[in-house]
């Protein structure tokens, strides 16, 4: 399996933009260099999720770049979607991984260590950790101190990705972190030029590691 890649996590909302727009910043998302994907869609019917979840799966496919479903493990399925991402209010991680099998990648929002120790015992590939900020999108947040976040790096072996509220501009605060990177919803779906935002915001989260692109 190639080595998961979460350097710049790009999460979804289609409430932000217009629908004619949906499908196009995906893509600009994909060419400004999002090395993941996730569709998060909290009202469409599961029918309504299918279409736009192959419609998505068809650019990220083109990139090479992994789709993650958010909560519906039956759409991730159905679709075919690389993976799955669970809340602490959704399907536990062991019955994700049981319906899944042990190729498809499942990710887990955790917001302290206990939590984040389940979720990697029970087989998640990855862990997402915030809010950092609070957030312009329509999801309940709860705010994730940075010193919450580090200790939730030291305490598994899997890739941490910090959420919420991040853009080029505030990444600063993670310095130090250990995260494996980062993700963003508003920075790039809102923004004037989705690939440029993404490509900006990613260059900025590689020099706070101190890598280059």
């Amino acid at each position: 399996m190639t080595p998961l890649d979460t350097t710049l996590y790009f999460i979804t909302d289609s409430t932000s933009v217009p629908p004619e727009r949906f499908l196009p910043v995906i893509e600009a998302a994909c060419k400004g260099g999002a090395t993941i994907v996730q569709l998060r869609e909290k009202d469409k019917s599961t029918r309504e999720y299918m279409d736009l979840a192959k419609d998505v799966h068809e650019i990220t496919a083109r990139y090479g770049i992994p789709l993650i479903i958010d909560d519906r493990v039956d759409v991730a399925l159905a679709i075919g979607a690389e993976g799955v991402h669970v809340g602490q209010s959704d399907m536990p991680v062991q019955d994700a991984r049981r319906l899944l099998g042990p190729e498809k990648i499942i990710g887990a929002t955790t917001k302290t260590v206990p939590q984040a120790l389940e979720a990697y015992e029970q087989g998640a590939d990855y862990l997402g950790c915030g809010a950092i900020y609070p957030t312009t999108t329509h999801v309940k947040t709860v705010i994730t101190p940075v010193e919450t976040l580090k200790d939730v790096v030291k305490s598994v072996p899997i890739p941490v990705n910090a959420i919420g509220g991040l853009n080029k501009e505030n990444i600063f605060v993670l310095k130090g972190s250990s995260i494996a990177g980062v993700c963003a919803v508003s920075a790039i779906m809102k923004a004037a030029d989705p690939e440029t935002a993404a490509r900006e915001l990613k260059q900025a989260f590689l020099d706070l590691k101190g890598e280059t692109a």
